[in-house]
């Protein structure tokens, strides 16, 4: 049982673009997506600086594409209905803005709309990030009931509840800093790389915005079963997957619940596409015995495709 899953904001690191280019047809698929998009992504993913692409509206769009990129160097078919493509997972699943990798993966949506909607996430999403200076970090060990005590009782918000130890919380600034002064017991506070409080009820503006421009899109059905963040259900129907991928931009990413199915479906590997690495780390700690592969450059096809056979 094969689960994809695709990363979320923060996974992002200068450069990290730059071995894939080797790969035939690559630079000219995501020059292509850049038109979609707007932005140059194989300069934003391979010269740019942490600063750059920290941006959400650039980071989103390049986490995307370059997810979609090494699905398809892996052989995943960008449009499983129609049979292409050499690997068939038996499950997906994204990591907030990883949800529209996964639409594409699981057939929900094409990649020209996946790309379409994201630059429009991105930018509400920085627009609403830019009314109150917010942020997010990331709190690693500690029970599970003091963190989230301790994350109400400084007015912040659960944001990420990722399982395996790790919770993030995200609120302004000010909270933070108060948070941060006095942590809960037994455990370790990062601050993230991110440019607001994503997955919280500042990005409301950003929900309504995101709501507007999936108005004119028809999703299909999934054609390979593909996990929700809000709750890690099993979706059945596109409209209600687009539904949740749009109201989860203010709401909680419950990465924990996913990984609960994937157990409970009996996942015995998974595949991180590009750029790979925090979740199968997660999954090492929640998912004991699950072979993980993280696509991080192309060396790791290779091991990626076995596990795909």
């Amino acid at each position: 049982m094969l689960v994809i899953v695709a990363p979320g904001q923060g996974a992002q690191t200068p450069g990290f673009l730059t071995p894939w280019l080797e790969i035939p047809g690559l630079a000219d698929r995501l020059s292509a997506w850049s038109e979609v998009v707007g932005l140059d992504l194989i300069s934003y993913g391979t010269t740019a600086d942490a600063e750059a692409i920290r941006d959400t509206a650039v980071a989103q769009p390049l986490l995307v594409a370059a997810g979609l990129a090494a699905a398809e160097a892996l052989g995943v078919s960008l449009s499983p209905a129609s049979g292409a493509g050499t690997a068939v997972p038996d499950l997906v699943a994204g990591h907030s803005v990883g949800e529209l990798t996964a639409a594409v993966l699981a057939g929900v949506l094409t990649a020209e709309q996946a790309l379409t909607l994201v630059r429009e996430r991105g930018q509400a999403m920085a627009k609403a990030a830019a009314i109150t200076e917010t942020g997010m970090v990331a709190v690693l060990g500690g029970a599970e009931d003091e963190v989230l005590a301790a994350i109400e009782r400084h007015g912040l918000t659960p944001a990420n509840i990722n399982g395996a130890g790790q919770i993030v919380a995200g609120g302004t600034l000010e909270r933070l800093e108060e948070f941060k002064a006095e942590p809960p017991a037994r455990a370790r506070l990062i601050p993230l790389p991110v440019a607001g409080a994503f997955h919280t009820a500042h990005m409301a503006p950003a929900v309504d915005q995101l709501r507007e421009a999936v108005a004119s899109i028809t999703p299909r059905d999934p054609s390979v079963p593909v996990l929700s963040n809000a709750d890690g259900a099993v979706v059945a129907g596109g409209a209600d997957f687009l539904a949740r991928l749009v109201d989860q931009v203010a709401n909680p990413v419950r990465w924990d619940a996913c990984m609960a199915t994937m157990a409970e479906r009996g996942v015995t590997a998974m595949v991180e596409l590009l750029p790979g690495g925090t979740l199968t780390g997660l999954a090492r700690r929640a998912l004991r015995g699950v072979t993980t592969v993280a696509l991080k450059t192309p060396d790791d096809l290779g091991a990626a495709r076995e596990v795909l056979k």
